[in-house]
C-alpha cells in the first residue's frame, strides 16, 4: 500500500500518470484520444497561487505529467480549472466530471465537444486520479 501524497504537488501528478499507464480500463477508453491538459488548481483558504498540473495524454498512455515551472511555457489543448474545494468534492464525494463541467464547479478552455465524444476516456482518467492515495490541505 503507498503512502498518501499531498493533492496538486508533482509528485501526485506522476502518481496519477502511473495509475492511467496501469489501468487497461483507461488504455482502452482512451485509445483514441489524443490530448494534453492542464489540470489546474485555483488558490483557497491558505493556498496563495494557483498549481498547474500538466499531463500529455496520447492513446490510452500518460506521455508526461508534471508541474511546470513556469506554466506560460505550454500551451495545452484543454484547461480544467476550479477551487480547490472542488476538487476536494470532486475526489471525495465521487462527482461525476462531466456534471461537475456542466455545473461550472469546474471549468473547461478548450473543445467540449472533443470532451463529450470521451466521456468514457474522461470517466478512466477520474478512476485512476481516485486511485491515488491523496491528503488535501486543512
Amino acid at each position: 500500500m503507498s503512502q498518501s501524497v499531498p493533492f496538486a504537488t508533482d509528485e501526485w501528478v506522476k502518481r496519477l500518470a502511473d495509475a492511467c499507464n496501469q489501468s487497461e480500463a483507461y488504455r482502452r477508453a482512451a485509445r483514441n484520444w489524443e490530448g494534453d491538459l492542464y489540470l489546474v488548481v485555483e488558490p483557497e483558504g491558505a493556498m496563495q497561487s494557483p498549481v498547474y498540473m500538466y499531463l500529455d495524454l496520447y492513446h490510452g498512455q500518460c506521455r508526461a505529467a508534471f508541474i511546470p515551472d513556469d506554466p506560460a511555457s505550454l500551451q495545452p489543448e484543454f484547461v480544467i480549472r476550479g477551487p480547490l474545494s472542488a476538487w476536494k468534492q470532486f475526489a471525495d464525494e465521487q462527482t461525476d466530471p462531466i456534471k461537475m463541467l456542466l455545473t461550472r464547479k469546474l471549468r473547461l478552455t478548450g473543445n467540449m465537444a472533443k470532451i463529450m465524444r470521451h466521456v468514457r476516456a474522461a470517466h478512466e482518467l477520474v478512476n485512476c486520479a481516485r486511485t491515488v492515495d491523496t491528503e488535501f490541505p486543512g
